[in-house]
């Protein structure tokens, strides 16, 4: 028997989008970093009352064994909520939670790098981090083929399509307008928008926040922006190089401590990029979801790239693995810019890696 495809009809939910809920009732989405280190999951509770903050809602739990983070015959692991967030969705008093993920042990999950981030960040605090994150992505079709490309084809070449505006140019600016103003509306310090290199390419930017709020903010912007893209039928993807010899995809890292943004700020800056060039091969062990796998595929030494193998750094040079802005060379403190991370980095990874290297001198 044949299977006929079947196309929901979006336009029939809206008859009910303004149903009454009690207004005892309160919906609040757990939403958590799955065994792949980079999707994410959620399931709904309903309260009846209206949590101020993540300690007033209660440790839950799911089926791990279905998230790859528990065996079948032991499968409950939990979710720990850590911080909230006004839901774009239902809107009203109804919330999105953040959570962290537990064994039944009640230790960290493998994918969960929340825990030792918050306790880096506890140690380096008396330095003031900040942190902020550039993330790139594609939207596709389900079908993992880029949103306004030729069927079976290329576009041309990269150049016209970065900031750009235009149909020719642009792919689905309408869902980033709705991104931005979600994530406005949540509570995400997002920084920014603009289209990337490639049609269908899009960056965002959060922070920059102090310690470990910028990683927060990344991993619930990508939450959103995937809920988004659902509901305009395409995906959000961050894969680090879908598409060979094209520009990729990568979560870039602005960082700088106190000292950093002091007067002469900047030696402390050239002395945190010497101590990142020391430790090369271990943050691109970080750096991406798979320990490296997949920015070997993405720094290639093209596409305005570095290589894999080298660290590079300059001024105002974005084909090196670490920039210091223009600006920031010009006043003489500021910030520095990796630009090693791919895509589907963990941001708590990133934090604290460069936390151990640049503050800790581990």
């Amino acid at each position: 028997m044949n299977s006929v495809p079947i196309a929901l009809n979006k336009a029939a939910m809206r008859k009910y989008e303004d149903l009454e809920i009690p207004c005892e009732s309160i919906l609040v989405a757990y939403v958590w970093v799955d065994g792949t280190g980079i999707n994410l999951r959620s399931k709904d509770r309903t309260f009846d009352f209206v949590p101020k903050s993540n300690k007033d809602l209660p440790i839950w739990y799911f089926d791990g064994s279905n998230t790859s983070q528990a065996s079948s015959d032991n499968s409950d692991t939990y979710i720990f909520p850590e911080v909230i967030y006004h839901d774009p969705f239902r809107r009203g008093s109804h919330l999105l939670v953040l959570a962290d993920t537990y064994q039944y042990n009640y230790q960290p999950t493998a994918s969960n790098h929340r825990k030792n981030c918050t306790l880096v960040c506890e140690k380096g605090e008396v330095e003031e981090p900040w942190f902020g994150f550039n993330q790139e992505f594609f939207l596709t079709t389900t079908d993992n083929r880029p949103l306004g490309w030729p069927p079976g084809g290329f576009p041309a070449p990269p150049g016209p399509y970065y900031c750009a505006i235009g149909a020719n140019k642009i792919v689905a600016r309408d869902l980033m307008e709705s991104f931005c103003r979600c994530c406005l509306y949540a509570g995400v310090r997002i920084n920014g928008i603009n289209p990337g290199t490639t049609p269908s390419q899009w960056n965002f930017q959060v922070g920059p926040s102090p310690g470990i709020k910028a990683a927060d903010d990344l991993w619930m912007a990508r939450y959103i922006l995937s809920r988004l893209a659902e509901e305009y039928g395409t995906v959000a993807s961050f894969e680090p190089q879908s598409i060979p010899d094209w520009p990729g995809n990568g979560t870039f890292v602005y960082f700088s401590t106190k000292d950093m943004r002091e007067e002469d700020g900047i030696l402390v800056i050239e002395r945190a990029i010497d101590k990142l060039s020391r430790r090369h091969g271990i943050h691109i062990n970080e750096y991406d979801a798979n320990n490296g796998a997949d920015n070997a595929r993405r720094l290639t030494g093209k596409n305005g790239m570095p290589h894999i193998r080298d660290f590079t750094a300059g001024v105002a040079n974005r084909c090196c693995s670490v920039r210091i802005p223009r600006q920031v060379s010009e006043d003489k403190r500021g910030y520095l810019e990796d630009r090693r991370p791919a895509a589907n980095a963990d941001p708590y990874r990133l934090i604290s890696i460069i936390l151990r290297t640049c503050i800790f001198d581990e």
